[in-house]
C-alpha cells in the first residue's frame, strides 16, 4: 500500500493509495476519507462507492461532497477505480468496453480474463485489505452509480452476508436486456446469456437470498435512461416482495450534481444499518 494523495478535509483526511492487486494482477488506485472518529483511533465501518463508466476514484472523491456526510456520521468512504488499467491490460477504443468499463464482473473470456475480475476484487480483496489496513470493521455497505449502481445492487445480491446496507444512483438494473449491458457482458462472459442474467440485478431478485432494501435514486431528465430501465427493477421486486425505495426526480440528470443533491440521504441510509 502507498499513499499518494492526502487533503484535510471536513475535520478527517481525503487520500488516495496505490497497491498490487492479485485479482486484477495490476496496481488499482483507490479513495479512501477517514473521518474525525477514524483519525482519532476509533474502528468505524466501511461505505464502498462504485462509480460508472469512464470514471476513475477521482470523480467520486471530487464532485460526490460525501466526505461532509461520512464525517457527521463516523464512516470510512472507500471509492476503488472502475477497472484495472496500465501496460498489458486489454483495452478497447470504445468509452463503453475495458479500461473504465469493468462492469463489475469477473471476466471469463480473452482477452479481458486476465485482469478484468473486479468482483473478486470488490467483493473479497478490497474490504480485506482496507479492515488490514485501516481501523475499520468489518460493517460493509456498497452503493454506486449508473455502472457502479449496478455493480453495487449485483455484488450485494451475489454476495449475502457480506454488506449490510446498499444504495444507488441512476442504476443499470438490467444489463442483459440493454445495449451498454449486452455488449460488455457478451464481451466478458460469451454469448450465452443465462451468464448474463446471473449479473443482472432484475434476474437475481427474485431468487435473493436475504433482503436488504434497496434506495435508488433516479433522475427523470436523464439522458440515458433508456439504459438505466427502472420500471423493471420495480416490477421485480414487487413481484419478489423484496423492499424497494426508488424515487423519481423531475429534472435532474445523469450527473454528479445530482448525486451530490442525495448524497446525504443515501449516506444516511447507510448509517443507519451500519451503526444501528
Amino acid at each position: 500500500m502507498e499513499r499518494i494523495e492526502q487533503h484535510a478535509s471536513f475535520g478527517g483526511r481525503q487520500e488516495v493509495w496505490r497497491h498490487a492487486s492479485r485479482s486484477t494482477g495490476c496496481d488499482m488506485r483507490l479513495g479512501v476519507y477517514l473521518p474525525p472518529a477514524a483519525l482519532r483511533g476509533e474502528r468505524c465501518p466501511v461505505l464502498y462507492w462504485l462509480s460508472g463508466l469512464t470514471c476513475t476514484e477521482q470523480n467520486f472523491i471530487t464532485k460526490a461532497g460525501a466526505q461532509q456526510h461520512a464525517a457527521a456520521h463516523g464512516l470510512i468512504v472507500v471509492a476503488p477505480d472502475t477497472s484495472p488499467r496500465g501496460e498489458g491490460v486489454a483495452d478497447d477504443p470504445a468509452y463503453d468496453l475495458g479500461q473504465g468499463a469493468g462492469f463489475y464482473v469477473n471476466a471469463t473470456q480473452q482477452p479481458w480474463a486476465p485482469h478484468f475480475r473486479m468482483e473478486d476484487y470488490v467483493a473479497q480483496e478490497l474490504p480485506a485489505l482496507i479492515e488490514q489496513h485501516f481501523p475499520a470493521t468489518d460493517a460493509r455497505g456498497l452503493f454506486g452509480h449508473s455502472m457502479g449502481g449496478h455493480g453495487a445492487l449485483t455484488l450485494a445480491l451475489r454476495h449475502p452476508g457480506r454488506w449490510r446496507s446498499v444504495s444507488a444512483f441512476s442504476p443499470i438494473v438490467a444489463p442483459s436486456q440493454v445495449p451498454w449491458g449486452q455488449k460488455a457482458l457478451a464481451a466478458y462472459l460469451g454469448e450465452d446469456p443465462a451468464a448474463w442474467r446471473a449479473h443482472d440485478a432484475v434476474a437475481l431478485i427474485a431468487g435473493a437470498r436475504e433482503r436488504l432494501p434497496l434506495l435508488i435514486d433516479q433522475g427523470e431528465a436523464d439522458e440515458f435512461l433508456p439504459q438505466l430501465r427502472p420500471e423493471l427493477l420495480r416490477a421485480a421486486c414487487d413481484a419478489a416482495g423484496h423492499p424497494l425505495t426508488l424515487r423519481l426526480h423531475p429534472g435532474y440528470d445523469h450527473s454528479y450534481y445530482f448525486i451530490a443533491s442525495f448524497m446525504a440521504e443515501h449516506v444516511a441510509h447507510h448509517a443507519r444499518a451500519l451503526r444501528g
